[in-house]
């Protein structure tokens, strides 16, 4: 059977606190390891969506409003639903792993590298569809 959640995968996260959010796949774990002993993916999404912009807003206002708010997280297999669509993050793809997930001051160094990959490719219009919220 061919191997549908890979790194870069995009997929929506589907129970729990981050339930009908957007996630990349940073890292898949087929076996599970000694700490989760099931199938899971550690998965850095948006949390909180960037605000609409529109022209009549100032420069100030833009920057505030475009603001993204990512999570790190380790989600079970059963709790993800893969798409079809890829997001290219080569920077972050060995950056996250179950150490940094574990300590706290490593995760919140993980969350501020995401934070700026994921700004600095919505402030590009690069995967636009991938920082609006779903609608449902």
């Amino acid at each position: 059977m061919p191997k549908i959640i890979k790194p870069g995968k995009v997929c929506i996260i589907l129970a729990g606190r981050h339930a009908g959010k957007k996630a990349v796949i940073l890292q898949g774990k087929e076996e599970g390891s000694k700490l989760r002993n099931y199938p899971y993916a550690i998965v850095a999404g948006v949390d909180r969506y960037p605000r609409k912009v529109t022209k009549r807003m100032g420069a100030k206002k833009v920057a505030k409003r475009s603001k993204v708010k990512p999570f790190v997280q380790a989600v079970n297999y059963n709790h993800l639903m893969p798409t079809r669509y890829a997001l290219e993050l080569e920077s972050l793809k060995g950056s996250v792993t179950d150490e940094t997930l574990r300590e706290d001051s490593q995760k919140l160094d993980a969350k501020k590298n995401i934070k700026k990959v994921f700004e600095s490719k919505y402030t590009t219009g690069a995967n636009k569809w991938f920082f609006q919220p779903l609608r449902f």
